[in-house]
């Protein structure tokens, strides 16, 4: 589904240029939600970051010219590093804890 969901960022953002910004946005690390719990338990959660991180980072996006910035496939950890945030600890659902990659990054 994310690799349909990146052409489709792609092919959108060729087709708005100009009009409208078409990006895309991926979470370097599981996030905390509904469907986590369901696939990997709470245990898995808490080896994640809050919708926070994902929320903060498209918030950043959504601030950007949108004719500038078209086209892109952002981490949201990647994006937030290069806009200056340095503590990621705040993110985390339980501080201190190794946190485990987004399972459909590589």
């Amino acid at each position: 589904a994310k690799y349909g969901m990146s052409l489709y960022a792609l092919g959108m953002a060729e087709e708005f240029r100009g009009r409208v910004a078409v990006n895309a946005l991926w979470p370097r690390t599981v996030i905390q939600t509904a469907a986590l719990n369901l696939l990997g338990g709470e245990e898995t959660a808490r080896q994640g970051r809050t919708a926070e991180i994902v929320a903060d980072a498209a918030h950043v996006i959504l601030t950007k010219d949108f004719k500038a910035c078209t086209g892109n496939f952002f981490l949201d950890e990647d994006l937030l590093r290069a806009e200056g945030v340095t503590d990621f600890e705040r993110y985390a659902v339980e501080k201190g804890r190794a946190l485990l990659p987004d399972f459909f990054l590589d």
